[in-house]
């Protein structure tokens, strides 16, 4: 029975993890079994081994050990990750306002240009025919105009003398009017000096009957009244004779009146047709400036100093102009100041100001930090995939001329900094006590990686930020656990910032310093867990910070 009990003892403790004794052991006890007495004894020695491993075991599970980390009073730097492309700041593309074949190009990719130079040439001999036609239709217009405006000045003429000829006749109207009135007096005159006449041989009548006068008066007084008939009749004449010129005057009057209306309309119609003479004459005027332009656009020119970065066409190429100007060359203005247009989220917008500082790598040189400045945040938003960006415009110098066009830059815009603050890790925000009693010291390496308990909502420090497990933003209020003495001691802190794995805190309740040790979470580090823990800090914890995991015994 006692070999029994000591065979399966033996068997226990060459398997227990607890106790550890090594094969070689079992292999020398195996070889010593046949002894009776050494059995009994090794079977003694084994139920001790036992029960000691059992007891260490129960220990260890009753003292679970901390994982803490130092609180240490740094600069701590809040900054926004993200990418985008090195470009010049001013870049100008070239082109061309006219069609044509290009004939000659006078530079290439890097080359230096100054305002002026001329960078390509056009075939011009289509421009150069259009020109002349041009120009022959300015001619013919300007002799046209010449022609017509002589034309016009006849019209003029013509009006005058239309004018003067109306004017006369309407004179000789006028006059022809003044003698019917003449004419209508005379032949009154000429009736009443019958009428007396008649009157006088009746009364000469009357007067020979009785002998007062003699028959020579009455002979006399009768041819007056003869006389003073012809003489009426001669007036009745005159006045009808008048009456004609007068009618006759009014029609030449009217007849010149209308000739004028006719020279007056077609001294306008000359005077239009000068007018439109002339405008084609300005419009010839204006094809032929616009053919000479096209002549000199033939010529493309740099139209600021700087260098060559795209040359987009060849000799021999077609460029065509109709549509849109083809763009033949792209000139960076100055490389030696670029700009890295970098496409920052929606989550981290809210934080870029212009001002803040850029530090950023390029694959090219990926041990070298260039530094810029942010110089605008544009508010047009790119939206890819459902995923909200925007341009951050930074300003940065090119020493050595090392930063080119295009390139992919990895940047990170430092939004806030506080100096001197109280940094602890983020986790130590979302820590909770798991359970109460006291825990024993043990020294080991924290695992800054270990899984949190999540805190339970009826959390004796109540509820905070932190308590649902993630940690707080700036401005929220948190706890924070100080391992005191071997005890959790709970300190309600105001975070101000949060950068990554740490936080800038300050203490609302209780005290917290640079040194002290907060909690991160509960359990043996993974070293200690694995049988292998050694005592020292570790580099391993958040944001760079070393973490002492303590137990109390």
């Amino acid at each position: 029975m006692l070999r029994k009990v000591s065979v399966a003892m033996l068997g226990k403790l060459t398997s227990s993890p607890g106790i550890g004794i090594l094969p070689p052991f079992s292999r020398f006890f195996a070889g010593v079994a046949a002894d009776r007495r050494l059995r009994m004894l090794l079977a003694a020695l084994a139920i001790a081994a036992l029960l000691a491993g059992a007891f260490t075991i129960s220990r260890s599970k009753a003292a679970p050990v901390y994982q803490t980390q130092t609180v240490l009073q740094q600069d701590l730097t809040q900054s926004v990750t993200a990418s985008g492309t090195v470009n010049p700041q001013n870049t100008v593309t070239v082109g061309t306002q006219v069609s044509g074949t290009i004939s000659q190009i006078f530079v290439d990719f890097n080359s230096k240009v100054r305002q002026g130079q001329v960078l390509a040439k056009l075939d011009t001999s289509q421009l150069a025919a259009q020109l002349q036609q041009a120009q022959a239709s300015l001619a013919q217009a300007q002799a046209q105009a010449s022609a017509q405006q002589q034309t016009a000045g006849a019209a003029q003429a013509n009006i005058a003398v239309s004018r003067a000829s109306s004017a006369a006749q309407t004179a000789a109207a006028q006059a022809a009017q003044a003698g019917i009135a003449t004419a209508d007096a005379n032949v009154t005159k000429s009736q009443s000096a019958l009428r007396l006449a008649q009157q006088t041989v009746s009364r000469d009548k009357s007067l020979l009957a009785n002998g007062y006068i003699a028959q020579s008066q009455l002979d006399a007084d009768q041819s007056n009244a003869v006389a003073a008939q012809s003489a009426l009749q001669a007036s009745q004449a005159a006045a009808a004779q008048a009456r004609a010129q007068a009618a006759s005057s009014v029609n030449q009057a009217q007849a010149a009146n209308a000739q004028a209306s006719v020279s007056t309309s077609q001294a306008g119609a000359s005077s239009d047709n000068t007018l439109a003479a002339q405008a084609a004459v300005a419009a010839a005027q204006a094809q032929v400036a616009q053919d000479q332009l096209n002549m000199q656009r033939a010529v493309i020119t740099s139209p600021v100093d700087g260098t060559v970065i795209d040359r987009a066409v060849s000799v021999g190429q077609t460029v065509a102009a109709s549509l849109q100007t083809p763009t033949l060359f792209t000139i960076a203005q100055n490389l030696n100041k670029m700009e890295v247009d970098i496409a920052v989220g929606e989550p981290d917008i809210g934080n870029v100001r212009p001002g803040d500082t850029v530090n950023f790598s390029v694959l090219a040189y990926p041990n070298q930090t260039f530094r810029g400045t942010v110089q605008q945040v544009r508010e047009n938003p790119t939206t890819v995939s459902n995923v909200v960006t925007y341009t951050v415009i930074t300003y940065v110098e090119n020493t050595g001329n090392k930063l080119m066009p295009g390139m992919t830059a990895n940047a990170t815009i430092n939004v806030q900094t506080q100096h001197g603050a109280l940094v602890v890790p983020a986790q130590a925000l979302s820590y909770r006590p798991s359970g109460s009693g006291k825990h024993t010291h043990r020294k080991g390496t924290s695992t800054s990686g270990a899984s949190t308990p999540a805190a339970s909502s009826t959390s004796p420090w109540g509820q905070t930020t932190a308590s649902a497990g993630g940690a707080a933003g700036a401005g929220a209020s948190g706890l924070v656990f100080v391992l005191d003495k071997g005890k959790a001691k709970p300190v309600r802190v105001q975070v101000t910032m949060v950068s990554g794995t740490q936080a800038a805190v300050t203490p609302v309740t209780g005290t917290l310093s640079a040194g002290d040790e907060v909690i991160v979470a509960d359990g043996a580090p993974a070293a200690q867990a694995s049988g292998s823990s050694r005592s020292g800090a570790s580099s391993g914890g958040p944001g760079g910070m070393g973490g002492i995991g303590r137990a109390i015994r």
